[in-house]
């Protein structure tokens, strides 16, 4: 009986702490991997909505300019004497 204990103790395997550990390292790398892609894509994501909103910008500017001026000439058209 004593020789069945032993043997059966030999053959359930053990876990030992440092594989707990190192799932918990693996966890923890991860983890810090996933926010670095996240932090990455955030500024990549940012900087495309800035240059677009920036283009969008200039361009209603200058859309907004040329009304404006062809509004004057139409008023000074119409205010001008007749020769």
């Amino acid at each position: 009986m004593l020789t069945a204990l032993t043997a059966s103790a030999f053959a359930i395997p053990q876990q030992d702490d440092s594989s707990t550990k190192q799932d918990m390292n693996d966890a923890g790398h991860s983890t810090k991997q996933a926010a670095k892609d996240t932090g990455r894509a955030t500024k990549k994501t940012a900087k495309k909505t800035g240059h677009a909103l920036k283009k969008d910008a200039k361009k209603a500017a200058n859309k907004t300019a040329q009304k404006s001026d062809q509004g004057a000439q139409k008023v000074e058209d119409k205010t001008q004497p007749n020769q």
